[in-house]
């Protein structure tokens, strides 16, 4: 056996048992390995007979066969990284344990990256490991892994055979988590421990009180896609339909052990029945990641990801725990399928990616004293001016926009935002003369740099690019003031915040952009755009060229504020 050099298309050898139903063991594994770009092979430790409903038999291969198959695999193909499942019994680990010592020898620092998943039970209750088995996986196996992935029972199971003390520890909490992870790895070479957190159901509030608490550091921590504290306002509304109603979502959380630090990886909780196979699928998974040269933390982020998407677009197979969807990741898309977890990607993946920029945008010095009132007048009545003038060019980017649009749906759709905005620069108007702006003095008034700048390049990037470019371009202006609203009327909410609302000198201005019309508006632009995007996927090049267009839009946002601070013309 040698280890290709090429990480263009690794090799990954699964050791594991067969599912007859498909969706767990060598099949899972296969399946997840081709549908992530890898060359898969296995040795097949048992046979079963199963299905979605559980496991009706099982039918063990000799460990010299499982030998035999191993030799076979070795002597021929090069591997990168090593996979395993469902071992079965002592005398099947012994041999494969003896296998890849002997192999390791001959290697030396060029040998494969081993994940070893220890299976132990099936989801329907059903043994898949022999009882003698356990004290030779965790002596024997644990210490050639990699990486190890156990679920809360199977570490609850190493740590009483690790300890030797014949007590189950409990370790339901993200400390008992990250604590049993410390131990198993302590234990066994210093192994990369990653405890899958799927048997422990929590709340955001929990992840948030173990970070006050200092369980763990603030760079450990990574939230899956519209997930966690700093889901934008918009797309968290999206969902839950209510800007005063408190969430405390529902999440998983893996927690990972590499190198003396920890990581987390929370995700939001899928309701569904089709997560047959999920071990064994995030453990094929890491397996791939590692082969293609990642480190354990990026691997692992990479893997749960793939894998909660897998659950989250599965597809019912079958009267019990169906199989999860394992080639959404072989459609050519570099974004995943919108779900009810995460229905607008693009958008996330969009703001995720300026995600400094974003907050610098929407919570601006600007906005902050807005929102607490304490914005001088000049400088509102300043902006307030140059927003008239951008207002006249956004309708007409739109208007750009429906000339190159394919749909009467399409079409509609910016014919209604045209009108809002429309709406919008009447309410300009009303509330200009508050302030003691007549509508002379606003079309008299000249833009600025900052304006003229910023609109320049909306409509030269809508005349040089596709409806898509154009889409990406004005998208800033919409999603990030109903934002903007729905943060300042969520911050009011906050006692000792400083943020306030009724009796605010610009309680108008804040109640319009957090107020059902405009956040009807936005709503319609995020449905419109990942439409769009779901519709007809754009290729890297093309995905690389509209994030280039959205980080430029946003520092012309920031650009905006900076102008009504300055007062500048």
């Amino acid at each position: 056996m040698s280890t290709p050099n090429n990480r263009a298309f690794p090799s990954v050898l699964t050791i594991a048992g067969t599912d007859s139903s498909g969706g767990a063991g060598v099949l899972a594994d296969i399946k997840t390995i081709t549908a992530l770009g890898c060359y898969g092979s296995a040795a097949v430790t048992a046979l079963t007979a199963q299905n979605t409903t559980g496991v009706q038999g099982i039918h063990p291969c000799p460990p010299s066969f499982v030998r035999d198959q191993l030799v076979s695999v070795f002597d021929d193909i090069p591997i990168n990284a090593i996979k395993t499942g469902m071992l079965h019994d002592k005398d099947t680990i012994e041999v494969i344990v003896k296998e890849l010592i002997a192999r390791r020898r001959t290697l030396g620092g060029a040998f494969p990256y081993i994940v070893v998943d220890p299976v132990m039970v099936s989801t329907s209750g059903h043994t898949l490991l022999q009882e003698d088995a356990i004290s030779a996986l965790c002596a024997d196996m644990l210490p050639l892994a990699t990486l190890v992935t156990p679920n809360i029972p199977e570490a609850e199971l190493i740590l009483k055979q690790l300890t030797g003390n014949g007590a189950v520890e409990d370790i339901r909490s993200i400390p008992g988590m990250i604590a049993a992870a410390k131990k198993i790895s302590a234990t066994c070479s210093s192994v990369s421990v990653l405890i899958k957190g799927g048997h422990l159901t929590l709340k955001v509030s929990d992840i948030l009180d173990a970070q006050q608490q200092r369980v763990f550091a603030s760079d450990e921590l990574h939230w899956y896609h519209q997930c966690g504290p700093d889901e934008p306002e918009i797309l968290r509304l999206a969902r839950i339909n209510s800007i005063t109603e408190q969430t405390d979502e529902r999440v998983v959380v893996d927690i990972l052990w590499t190198k003396g630090r920890v990581f987390l990886f929370v995700r939001p909780l899928v309701e569904s029945k089709n997560t047959h196979g999920t071990g064994c699928t995030l453990a094929a998974a890491i397996a791939c990641e590692l082969a293609r040269g990642l480190t354990a933390q990026k691997a692992v982020e990479t893997a749960s990801n793939y894998t909660h998407q897998a659950i989250a677009t599965a597809v019912p197979m079958g009267r019990g725990h169906g199989p999860l969807n394992h080639i959404h990741a072989s459609l050519t898309r570099v974004l995943p399928s919108p779900t009810i977890t995460c229905p607008a990607p693009f958008i996330s993946t969009l703001i995720r990616s300026t995600e400094r920029l974003w907050k610098e945008y929407v919570q601006h010095e600007f906005v902050v004293q807005l929102g607490k009132g304490v914005l001088p007048k000049a400088n509102f009545v300043h902006f307030i001016k140059q927003d008239y003038h951008y207002l006249k060019h956004y309708a007409r980017a739109y208007g750009l926009l429906a000339a190159k649009s394919s749909t009467f749906s399409q079409i509609d759709s910016c014919a209604r935002t045209i009108s809002h905005v429309v709406r919008e620069t009447g309410m300009h108007v009303a509330y200009c003369q508050t302030f003691g702006v007549t509508e002379k003095e606003l079309l008299e008034t000249p833009e600025s740099a900052a304006l003229t700048g910023y609109t320049t390049y909306i409509i030269e990037a809508g005349l040089r690019g596709d409806d898509l470019t154009l889409l990406v371009a004005v998208l800033a202006c919409l999603l990030g003031y109903g934002e903007v609203g729905l943060w300042l009327k969520r911050n009011a909410l906050k006692p000792e915040s400083g943020f306030y609302v009724q009796g605010n000198p610009y309680e108008k201005w804040i109640e319009d952009y957090s107020g059902k019309d405009y956040q009807a508006a936005v709503r319609i632009g995020i449905e419109s755009l990942e439409a769009r995007i779901s519709r007809d996927p754009p290729s890297r090049i093309k995905y690389d060229e509209l994030m280039q267009v959205w980080e430029r839009v946003v520092k012309l946002e920031i650009g905006f504020w900076d102008m009504a601070m300055a007062l500048s013309s």
